[in-house]
């Protein structure tokens, strides 16, 4: 059966229909409109536009050979999951293909099961757990004249990540980036496309663990890109092509940068959290290494593009008090707002809170029920995540729709960030290597004893809720601190890090063979023992809920948490959702937030078994 794929091409202003098989995936059109590349069987094809010539680049592609569609963990790891599988690249004068060739065979079969239909179906995958094989990769250059292959010269056996590459403007070199197993290392190589040659152009090391090189500026004798090995923070540097020249520009407290552009003079374009950690604005740097904010630094920046003269730049900003704005900006600061709402002090938009732990500054953000009074008092709901970088306090507009629900029901919302979440540069991040969920906990614990500080909050009423990293914390916090926080919802949550992938997991815990106490002390599963849930009382109650489809974090967590919780005769509540992924959607989503909401009113707001508000 054949689909249409409708396919733009501007070759003399033309457009071209491509007829595509339902099983050709990813089609994506050459630089120059004249061919389409796609995957097929999991061999790598192009297509002529012009002729309609089909040309089959790869030959070996079978159910764990994959030619240019990516392996399960490099897909939800590295590539992420926008890149749809596709792991092939064309060189910008639509000559080479690069791409990655995949070899699942070592790689433990994930087996996932749907209950519909007669029989029900397993869908398969090769998901390698922390401690387990990895795929095999090698990298090759398909030309699409002759359809030749050649082999970049690195050792596929070898224990290793390979990064998204990127091409030179030539055409003839590609530049990748390698991290060991153990992801404390980092080289960029140039590797030539005519024989697969390679050259290492940079090399970095840290104690703990490396992102990768994302989101660089080209220019003509080399890249800008950010790195954070050196000072404790983020900071903007320029690497020659030729991998002789390494340059900082940069200092100071920078994270969360993306970088924007970059001028003939050395003058570079970036957003990041500076002057705030909870706010991101626009600042240059020149090549002397001076600094200056460019947009107003009481918002939060989005985004920021340039206009095509390059004098100017919109942005997308808001803040805890202002709605969403587009704004326009000269260079030199000054602005005209385009559109969107004006400042507002809107009851129920939350303000910024903090506390200090260590030394370290946490925020968070609080949010008020309707009609609230400080010498009443109130039952907390405190949001969190917890992973590492990934926060949830930002001094940004938040829908008052999104929380009104707990303000209508008079109950205090408190969104709050750990020492993980980044806030704090490496120093907090570092804190968390090879013991996910011990630090974070005490932080969280921390929150739960400002806010019983509050003459207005009701101690033994707060509740903590959580998806992801999230509930894994949530989880914990219940269990192991459930005099701080005696209810929770945990959602689809890691119990064990064994059972989560190799690359996420072995990044902040290194691997179960180097780390073996680490491990075992902060797996949830041999943590939950002095959990004080029982059945026929209401002090403590934890929910976990979990998608059976969930091909991120499996069913299988839950699965072995709950059977832990019954063996030790605790009681808890749970929610299944039928092939559900990971994040329910649809009636599933409308589901979870009605039960969401009754548990909360149940523990929340019952005062001797029956609902106050």
């Amino acid at each position: 059966m054949k689909m249409k794929l409708l396919l733009i091409s501007a070759i003399m202003g033309a457009l071209t229909a491509i007829t595509a098989a339902a099983e050709d995936l990813n089609p994506t059109f050459s630089p120059d409109s004249t061919f389409v590349a796609f995957t097929r069987d999991n061999d790598l094809w192009v297509k002529n536009v012009a002729s309609g010539e089909e040309t089959r680049l790869t030959s070996d592609g079978t159910e764990t050979i994959m030619n240019g569609y990516a392996s399960w963990v490099y897909y939800e790891e590295i590539f992420g999951r926008p890149s749809k599988y596709r792991a092939f690249w064309w060189s910008p004068d639509s000559k080479t293909i690069a791409f990655y060739r995949f070899d699942d065979t070592l790689v433990p079969m994930f087996p996932i099961y749907s209950p519909f239909g007669q029989d029900g179906t397993l869908r398969r995958t090769h998901y390698p757990k922390a401690g387990e094989r990895n795929p095999e990769v090698r990298i090759g250059f398909a030309s699409v004249e002759d359809a030749g292959i050649v082999w970049a010269d690195f050792d596929e056996k070898e224990d290793q990540y390979f990064g998204t590459p990127f091409w030179g403007a030539d055409s003839k070199t590609l530049y990748v980036s390698r991290e060991p197993r153990i992801q404390n290392t980092l080289d960029l190589y140039a590797v030539k496309a005519q024989d697969g040659s390679k050259r290492q152009i940079y090399h970095e090391q840290v104690p703990t663990w490396l992102d990768w090189i994302e989101g660089m500026l080209f220019t003509e004798k080399g890249l800008y890109m950010v790195r954070s090995f050196e000072t404790g923070w983020q900071q903007i540097y320029f690497l020659s092509y030729d991998g002789l020249t390494l340059k900082r520009l940069t200092d100071g407290p920078n994270w969360r940068i993306q970088l924007l552009k970059a001028d003939k003079n050395g003058t570079v374009y970036f957003i990041a959290e500076r002057d705030s950690h909870v706010r991101k604005n626009v600042y240059k740097v020149t090549k002397k290494g001076k600094i200056t904010p460019l947009s107003d630094l009481s918002m939060n920046v989005l985004a920021a593009e340039f206009t095509e003269d390059g004098k100017h730049f919109k942005t997308m900003e808001s803040n805890l008090k202002t709605p969403w704005q587009q704004r326009e900006y000269d260079l030199k600061g000054k602005y005209k707002v385009l559109e969107g709402g004006e400042e507002t002090a809107a009851e129920g938009s939350g303000e910024l809170v903090s506390i200090t732990v260590d030394g370290l500054e946490l925020p968070g953000v609080i949010i008020y029920p309707e009609g609230f009074d400080p010498e009443k008092k109130y039952p907390v709901h405190v949001d969190i995540y917890g992973g590492p970088d990934s926060p949830m306090v930002h001094d940004r507009w938040i829908n008052p729709s999104r929380y009104q629900w707990f303000r209508e029901n008079g109950i205090i919302e408190l969104i709050a960030d750990c020492r993980a979440a980044g806030h704090n540069g490496r120093e907090g991040l570092d804190a968390i290597y090879k013991h996910l969920g011990t630090v974070e906990v005490d932080d969280f614990v921390e929150w739960a004893k400002w806010l019983r500080s509050l003459p207005y909050v009701k101690a033994d009423k707060i509740g903590v809720e959580g998806f992801s990293f999230g509930g894994t914390m949530t989880t914990l916090l219940v269990t192991t601190a459930s005099e701080y926080y005696p209810y929770g919802i945990a959602g689809g949550g890691v119990y064990d890090w064994t059972l989560y992938d190799t690359h996420y997991t072995e990044r902040f815990m290194s691997t179960p063979q180097d780390n073996p106490d680490g491990y075992n002390d902060t797996a949830v599963i041999r943590r939950v023992k002095d959990y004080p849930g029982e059945y026929g009382s209401d002090k403590v109650m934890l929910k976990l809920t979990h998608g059976t489809g969930d091909d991120n974090v499996h069913f299988q967590n839950t699965l072995q948490l709950m059977d832990v919780l019954q063996r030790q005769g605790s009681a808890f509540e749970f929610m299944i959702y039928p092939d559900g992924m990971h994040g329910y959607r649809g009636y599933q989503g409308a589901h979870d937030t009605k039960a969401s909401r009754e548990f909360w009113l149940r523990y929340l707001k019952s005062e001797d078994g029956k609902f106050t508000r």
